[in-house]
Order: structure tokens, then C-alpha cells, then sequence
């Protein structure tokens, strides 16, 4: 058996086991599985891996795609740079020797998600959340020479900004904006982030990394405005590819 899996809290409706799964059962991969570890401290992650023993790789999500970096042996170049890992691969050596090798595939997905909907007027972004998640879109954003400022509840440095300053003028200047928190993410679907959606207009582009509902709450004010929407299910897939393509490789 070739065991990969997703690590993170809570679990219950993820889209990666499912998604691997008829990946596996679609390629005939009968002696492959893939398995959701739910765990409420990071550390629980070394009993994991010991206690399967052809566990070969795994994705990482909400809350520890920070943490998880105390507990590799190596990242690659993006996800240095942006300091989050979503993709881990574990290398067994003589049955023995085990190592963490992590990389971050939430820039490749969110730029290819993202490529269809930007047109030349997206030159300014809000990026509402701080997370890991955030971090990926900040790097694919300057990787394409989009200005973006960052939001959070609670500002820890003067580069991020506080959604009580979110007015008129910022909104209308930033007409690409993106959801990186959880806020929406179902059951808690009538939760979205506390911006002034009234000054939306026809040329936003509002993205949620959101993918459960289809449409969360975020959207629907978005839409009610003009404003073009996508969720993260196109985002999930790329990732996911681009995972997969990782954790076959030797």
C-alpha cells in the first residue's frame, strides 16, 4: 500500500481525499490510498508518520501551514519565500532515516485559477487575511506586478492595514479582491469578511480561496454589486495536480 494524506483541523469536509481517490480508482492505482488526519497540535504529526509506515507524502492545510515548517528538513525555493508549505514529501531511507522535504503548490494553483479572470484594470488588490493562504497569493501578485495591500483584524505591522480602514476610495482603487481567511467556509456559511461591500463596482474581481459553499457569502455581495466571482475549486485542482506531481517523483 502507498498511502499520502491531508493533515490539518478540523477535517470533515475535505476536498483532497476525495479528489485522490477517484484519482487513484480513475489511474487503476489499486494499492494507493489517500487519508485525512485531523489533529488538533502539530506536533501529533511525528506519531503519523511512524504509525504509517507507507505514508509517502502529504498536504498540509488550515491551521498549520506555518507550523509545519519546524518540522521539515528541507523546503524548496518558493516555499522559503513565502514561508508556508502545503505539500510535504516523505522520504524513507533504509526503512530508517525519514525525511521532510515541503513545498508550497497554493502559488501554482491560485495563479493558474487566477489567470482567466484578470484583465488590465486589476492592478491593485486587497488581500483580506494574513495566513499562510495569504502569503502564497502576496507571492503570485508580485510575481505579476500587482499592487496589494494586506487586511486583518488585528495588524501586527504597519504594511497590513485594518478592515475599519477600508473606505470608499480604497475599494474603488483596489478592484481585485481576495478572500485567504476561513470566514464563509461551511457549516459557518453566513460568515464573510467585514468589508463595505456597497462600494463594489462592475470592474471587481472578488476571489474567495473559499471552495465549500460553491458560492459563499462574500460572492453573493460581490455579485449583488456587478462584481465578477470565483471560488477556490479551480485553485484546489491545480494544487492538487501540481501535489501530485510531487509526490511520484523520486
Amino acid at each position: 500500500m502507498k498511502l499520502f494524506g491531508l493533515i490539518g483541523y478540523p477535517l470533515s469536509h475535505s476536498f483532497s481525499q476525495t479528489y485522490f481517490r477517484e484519482k487513484f480508482k480513475h489511474l487503476k492505482l489499486l494499492n494507493y490510498d489517500y487519508l485525512n488526519f485531523p489533529i488538533e497540535d502539530i506536533s501529533e504529526i511525528k506519531n503519523i508518520i511512524y504509525k504509517h509506515p507507507s505514508l509517502l507524502g502529504f498536504n498540509v492545510t488550515i491551521p498549520y501551514k506555518e507550523t509545519i515548517l519546524d518540522y521539515l528538513d528541507s523546503i524548496d525555493e518558493a516555499a522559503r519565500q513565502i514561508a508556508a508549505v502545503n505539500t510535504v514529501k516523505v522520504i524513507r531511507q533504509n526503512n530508517k532515516e525519514i525525511k521532510l522535504i515541503g513545498y508550497n503548490t497554493d502559488t501554482y494553483g491560485f495563479e493558474e485559477s487566477l489567470k482567466p479572470f484578470l484583465l488590465n484594470s486589476h492592478k491593485h488588490a486587497l488581500i483580506l487575511g494574513t495566513g499562510g493562504a495569504s502569503k502564497a497569493v502576496a507571492f503570485v501578485l508580485k510575481k505579476r506586478n500587482i499592487d496589494y495591500k494586506l487586511v486583518s483584524r488585528k495588524p501586527n505591522n504597519k504594511e497590513v492595514i485594518n478592515y475599519r480602514e477600508l473606505n470608499k476610495a480604497l475599494i474603488k482603487k483596489h478592484t481585485l479582491i481576495i478572500n485567504t481567511t476561513p470566514l464563509g467556509m461551511y457549516p459557518h456559511i453566513e460568515n464573510c469578511p467585514d468589508i463595505p461591500y456597497h462600494f463594489i463596482e462592475t470592474n471587481h474581481l472578488l476571489f474567495d480561496l473559499v471552495y465549500n459553499p460553491e458560492k459563499t457569502l462574500f460572492l453573493k455581495k460581490g455579485e449583488k454589486y456587478g462584481a465578477l466571482t470565483s471560488n477556490g475549486y479551480r485553485m484546489l485542482e491545480h494544487q492538487a495536480e501540481k501535489a501530485w506531481g510531487i509526490f511520484k517523483s523520486r
